[in-house]
């Protein structure tokens, strides 16, 4: 999904963008991840009278509330860092959380306050052709800026607070559990990258999850966005089908309703942080029927997923 320069960005938009992608089925290509950080602090667009001119109440990673003399005229994206933040700076091609408030240029008032609650806004990429990036540059985590975003032919000018609240993993981080019996044996490389052997693992009637990691954040409820990594290996000959750490580990996005049942089983109920095992039988699957090589009809299916973050589906309404 390409998306568009900041200067074209309204509130509602940019609420979309809290997807990273999210209702998109294209899969993400390792190749196109930037690399150059150097480009992606210099995406940080300078500070501007507007910009200056908010004050900004509260502390970095809560709400805020932003006060200025309204109404602000300007015609450049500007952006004012209010509070540095802490660490190593985020680089190109990495997830963070985040969480912002927005008003009206025109008037001051407040638009919309998101990201400050679990499960309100996922996880986003960052480069330097994001907007992301294009907004918040190369920040350390606890950063806060004030951007002031122009008007478009169909945006009106507005005034974000940006609190970068952390980066966010692309594996699982969730505490170690121990897989039932029956369940296949995963292995994980030193990049997360799981490896899964079948042994005695069956058809079962239904599907079958059992947590790998038990991560401590959000439960994903049916039809929330999700942050993922897969791997799927077929139960019959124990072949990869399908994974994301093979197209060089980069997260997908989507509605856990886009999946097949079993798969949504894996999902819903599940913490954000957690790593699942699913054995998924042909009917919960892609259906019963003759087996061929190629498609997974008929297939019993492992899957081991990586639960990176989510958002409520009622986010994006």
């Amino acid at each position: 999904m390409r998306l568009r320069p900041i200067a074209a960005l309204s509130t509602v938009a940019i609420a979309m963008l809290l997807l990273a992608g999210c209702g998109s089925t294209a899969e993400p290509d390792a190749s196109e991840t930037p690399s150059a950080s150097d480009d992606l602090c210099a995406a940080l667009p300078d500070p501007g009278e507007a910009s200056d001119s908010v004050t900004v109440e509260g502390d970095p990673g809560t709400p805020s509330t932003a006060t200025f003399t309204a109404p602000l005229e300007f015609t450049e994206p500007q952006v004012t860092i209010v509070a540095e933040g802490e660490g190593d700076p985020v680089e190109s091609g990495d997830f963070i959380s985040y969480a912002f408030t927005a008003y009206s240029a025109e008037t001051g008032d407040e638009i919309i306050t998101i990201g400050y609650e679990p499960g309100e806004v996922m996880p986003s990429q960052v480069s330097a052709e994001s907007p992301l990036g294009q907004i918040l540059g190369c920040p350390a985590p606890g950063q806060r800026v004030v951007a002031a975003l122009p008007a478009s032919e169909t945006a009106d000018a507005e005034i974000y607070v940006f609190d970068v609240l952390s980066t966010v993993p692309t594996v699982a981080t969730g505490e170690p559990q121990e897989l039932s019996e029956g369940m296949p044996e995963v292995t994980v490389a030193e990049d997360g990258a799981p490896s899964v052997t079948i042994g005695d693992t069956g058809t079962p009637d239904e599907t079958e999850v059992a947590t790998a990691k038990k991560g401590d954040g959000y439960t994903v409820q049916e039809g929330d966005y999700v942050l993922i990594q897969y791997h799927g290996v077929r139960v019959s000959n124990g072949e990869v089908f399908d994974s994301t750490w093979d197209r060089g580990g980069v997260p997908i996005a989507e509605q856990t309703t886009r999946f097949v049942e079993g798969f949504q089983k894996a999902l819903v109920g599940q913490t954000v942080g957690s790593q699942v095992v699913a054995v998924i039988p042909p009917a919960e699957g892609y259906g019963e029927g003759e087996i061929n090589e190629d498609d997974l009809v008929g297939e019993t299916l492992v899957f081991v997923v990586d639960i990176l973050g989510a958002q409520k589906a009622a986010a994006t309404e």
